[in-house]
Parts: structure tokens; C-alpha cells; sequence
């Protein structure tokens, strides 16, 4: 678990997963059967630290939009 006050943890995987896919962060918002919102994904790629909870959101999205079969070690760094 990163640092409590250091909040911005650099550029993520799932960004490069998205571009890779050619999807936006409206893609896995349309996609999703939670709660998911923009902004939870252009934070989630940006590298602000995010909930489990949230994770696991763009996760079940990403794994919707893409049946690949991600895990969260594949998206994120922490």
C-alpha cells in the first residue's frame, strides 16, 4: 500500500490498456453495470490513488468492454 499523503502515483497501466483497445473513459461508463463515472476512470488512469472499491469497478468494466480477462495487477501498479 502506497504512502497515505502521497496520492498521485504516476501514469498507470490501464491507460496504455485503453489506448491499446482503442476506448475512452465513456466506453467503460457505458459498459458498466455499477457506478462508474469519468472521472473514476481518468483518475484511475492519471494514477490518483483510487479505492479497492473503485478498482474494482473499472476492473468489471474493463473486463466487459474487453473479454480478456484482466486482473487488477494488470491495471494498476499499487
Amino acid at each position: 500500500m502506497p504512502d497515505p499523503s502521497e496520492r498521485n502515483l504516476g501514469v498507470q497501466p490501464l491507460a496504455a490498456i485503453l489506448a491499446e483497445h482503442g476506448l475512452a473513459a465513456k466506453d467503460l461508463v457505458a459498459v458498466s453495470t455499477q457506478q462508474l463515472t469519468h472521472k473514476m476512470v481518468t483518475r484511475a488512469c492519471k494514477g490518483r490513488f483510487l479505492t479497492k472499491n473503485a478498482k474494482s469497478k473499472v476492473l468489471s468494466a474493463l473486463n466487459v468492454a474487453v473479454p480478456k480477462g484482466y486482473v487488477l495487477s494488470d491495471l494498476f501498479h499499487y
